[in-house]
């Protein structure tokens, strides 16, 4: 048998998740602790050390199961897209009651009173899922504390309408490798966003999102390509912004840009997929 792939299945030599005892031979099988992301975002490594390379993040009030904990990291899967990791165990709590809100701009912050001079407690990016206990004029107050504009916030079902649109919002947002937000991105992580705010389940990796996203119109460029498809080259994706312009997260420029397809393919990137959402 197949072993599962490790980054959506919690297993490794010395312990796994109870639910994979069929799959996967362990000395210990665990049932998991349910925690939730406390931060505006929470790092995920590959290995439980500051300086192992960083494999994704949580976004707050994402839930994270935790299979085994030492030295100040946990580790386990996130919910939002089943990844899993290493993160800071300090950066996590116990689950609060279900999100009642999602923030809806690119990022929003935390204040520490209802109050836009007030301190800054936190940065919230997009989607990051909150628990309003209640209102103070514009501003929501949350079940842990501080405030944040209400205008930035929607119920938690909210879905946008255009993943473009959502895209290009980040236009200017810097790569970061693993990440999930506006405050650095990478190439899977821009489409996973873009995808799953539009209500359409999205993974983590690009990988992932090859196999799984949408409809497959083209293995290769050889494609009248719409608005919105998602396009794949080996170790990377993104998404035409029109018929003839891809937005991506891209190591070229570090940054999220919309550029010709054109010229992204001369740089040496070759099209292996083309994905249609609908």
């Amino acid at each position: 048998m197949t072993p599962p792939d490790p980054r959506r299945n919690p297993w490794r030599a010395d312990v796994a998740a109870v639910g994979l005892r069929d799959r996967v031979a362990a000395p210990r099988y665990a049932e998991g602790v349910l925690r939730t992301a406390a931060r505006g975002t929470v790092t995920m490594r590959e290995a439980p050390d500051d300086a192992a390379r960083q494999s994704s993040q949580l976004l707050h009030g994402e839930d994270f199961t935790v299979y085994d904990e030492a030295g100040g990291w946990a580790w386990g899967q996130g919910a939002a897209d089943g990844y899993v990791g290493h993160v800071p165990a300090a950066h996590l709590a116990a689950p609060s009651a279900s999100a009642t809100h999602v923030v809806t701009v690119p990022r929003t912050y935390r204040f520490a009173a209802a109050d836009l001079k007030s301190p800054v407690l936190d940065v919230l990016p997009m989607r990051s899922r909150l628990t309003v206990a209640g209102a103070a004029g514009d501003w929501l107050r949350l079940d842990r504390g501080g405030f944040v504009f209400a205008r930035h916030c929607g119920p938690a079902d909210h879905r946008e309408a255009d993943p473009v649109d959502v895209a290009r919002r980040h236009l200017g947002t810097p790569y970061l490798w693993g990440g999930r937000s506006s405050l650095g991105i990478d190439c899977s992580g821009l489409a996973q966003l873009a995808v799953s705010a539009c209500g359409i389940p999205c993974p983590r990796d690009s990988d992932m999102q090859r196999d799984e996203v949408g409809m497959l119109v083209a293995q290769g460029p050889a494609v009248a390509y719409r608005r919105g498809d998602l396009v794949f080259f080996p170790g990377h994706v993104g998404l035409m912004a029109t018929e003839t312009d891809l937005i991506h997260a891209n190591g070229h420029w570090l940054a999220v840009t919309e550029e010709p397809l054109d010229a992204v393919i001369a740089r040496g990137n070759a099209v292996l997929a083309v994905r249609r959402l609908g």
